[in-house]
């Protein structure tokens, strides 16, 4: 009787630690994408996807921009684990990898200690783009909005060195101030002024549309497109935060441009 019972705890402390290994695949995975820019019901989907590969049949997922709350249900007591999200970012290549590694899972080609390993491995690299490709993305766009815009070529210039300049102060102050919108409006007050002093020098000659085309990288597209998704989806929770964040990050690089413009 009691090899039967070691037998048994023996089992169940086995399954228990399955149970687990399961589930922080699961919430890693959740948390990668998360971080980076995934839509919530996204999130929430490739989660229990995992989850049943691995053969857990009930698993349940609440996610919001701050925090994953994840449970697996077995015949033993329910397993549930909370973790924070304290920074969010963009990094739609991490998402794809992430994605990516689900499929393998689905297929059954991978452990779930081969797909922790691989999702740390994700989680520890840098982001896709390097910081000086992320400046000069955000130059061209800048400039290439101008042209949109039907501004004249002359105006590309000073958009494009005042957009670089408005995303290096983002990327840089957000790394020193963890203090939310205070880097958007530090980067619109910077990109206003650099645009206005560049037009007075006669670099340019429609001073609005290279402010805009200066503004354009700030612009908040991916957190309103995910707002609006969670919406349709029905997440209302998710969809009203990220909407509200994407109002007050709006605001913050409105308020940088009011402050420039009225010392114009």
């Amino acid at each position: 009787m009691g090899a039967l019972n070691t037998i048994g705890v023996i089992r169940l402390d086995a399954l228990l630690e399955k149970q687990y290994d399961i589930m922080d695949v699961s919430l890693l995975a959740g948390k990668i994408m998360l971080e980076n820019g995934a839509e919530t019901y996204r999130v929430e989907d490739t989660m229990m996807r995992i989850a049943l590969s691995y053969g857990i049949e009930e698993s349940h997922s609440f996610v919001t921009p701050t925090g994953i709350m994840f449970s697996i249900e077995t015949d033993e007591p329910t397993k549930t684990k909370l973790i924070r999200i304290s920074k969010r970012t963009t990094d739609l290549y991490k998402v794809s990898a992430v994605n990516a590694i689900s499929r393998r899972i689905s297929a059954g080609e991978l452990t779930v200690s081969e797909a922790y390993k691989e999702l740390k491995a994700i989680q520890r690299a840098p982001m896709f783009f390097s910081f000086l490709v992320q400046i000069a993305a955000a130059a061209s766009t800048s400039g290439c909005f101008v042209i949109l815009l039907k501004g004249s070529w002359d105006n590309m210039i000073p958009a494009m060195l005042s957009g670089a300049l408005a995303y290096f102060l983002l990327l840089k102050v957000a790394d020193i101030v963890p203090t939310m919108f205070f880097s958007e409006f530090i980067a619109a007050l910077a990109g206003g002024a650099a645009a206005y002093v560049l037009f007075r020098l006669g670099l340019g000659s429609d001073l609005d549309r290279i402010i805009v085309g200066t503004l354009i990288p700030l612009v908040p597209g991916l957190l309103i497109t995910n707002a609006v998704r969670d919406l349709m989806a029905g997440h209302f929770l998710s969809g009203l935060a990220k909407g509200a964040e994407a109002l007050l990050t709006a605001l913050a690089i409105g308020t940088g441009i009011a402050v420039v413009m009225t010392f114009i």
